[in-house]
């Protein structure tokens, strides 16, 4: 008798060549402040991890900036993008997340970043902003689940701290990039347990619309991105 998971428990998720095929497209199409794949992967990260479905028709807009050159392609890349997606989920609930991370240039040679996947990250927060942020005021042990996501974010200058922070040691960005999976099961959980309020959603859905009409500033991206 054998344990664990089969198979055909195991989630579908994009094997290399496509995450090539998608990397290299978002590659081509992407300017200043668009999100690579490791930043789309943070967002659907957020999304799925998050207190209430994100409509593809809502963050797609967050990816996708211009028409398809043809049908075929568009179709192909809606496909992987729907299929990254599913995997994320289906990746948490059997305790198999990765973080797709990018790479940054450094004396040493190139090394981890999570600058794109926290910035997706945030955006995906951004997209239920009302909810997260009223939870995060009034529950302290949400905020410190993600401890090690906001670690890195500020660290890499797409959040900004209230007080003087301190660089994180590459002994604390690599712990902190550890603990991704964990952060992520963890606040999955803690959605599931305490599902947002009608209230909470009542007034998310208007403080989320103001937001819409009064942009704030644009986050800042660091890193020099290389395959």
């Amino acid at each position: 008798m054998t344990t664990g998971n089969t198979k055909a428990d195991w989630p579908s998720s994009l094997d290399d060549s496509e995450l090539d095929e998608l990397d290299n497209y978002l590659r081509t199409h992407a300017q200043d402040g668009h999100l690579l794949l490791d930043g789309v992967h943070g967002l659907l990260s957020a999304i799925s991890v998050g207190p209430m479905q994100v409509l593809p028709e809502e963050w797609l807009p967050e990816v996708l900036h211009e028409p398809f050159d043809d049908e075929n392609e568009g179709n192909r890349v809606l496909a992987l993008l729907a299929k990254l997606n599913d995997s994320i989920s289906a990746e948490l609930d059997v305790d198999a997340y990765e973080p797709i991370l990018g790479e940054v240039d450094t004396e040493a040679g190139p090394a981890l970043s999570a600058a794109g996947w926290c910035e997706g990250f945030s955006r995906g927060i951004d997209l239920r902003a009302g909810l997260w942020e009223k939870r995060l005021a009034d529950d302290p042990s949400l905020m410190e689940m993600l401890g090690p996501v906001m670690a890195l974010a500020v660290d890499e200058g797409i959040l900004s701290a209230e007080a003087e922070f301190e660089k994180l040691s590459e002994e604390e960005y690599d712990d902190c990039l550890t603990q991704l999976p964990a952060v992520l099961v963890a606040v999955n959980h803690y959605w599931f347990e305490h599902p947002a309020t009608e209230a909470e959603i009542d007034a998310a859905s208007h403080g989320d619309q103001t937001s819409k009409e009064q942009p704030g500033p644009p986050r800042q991206r660091s890193g020099h991105w290389v395959h």
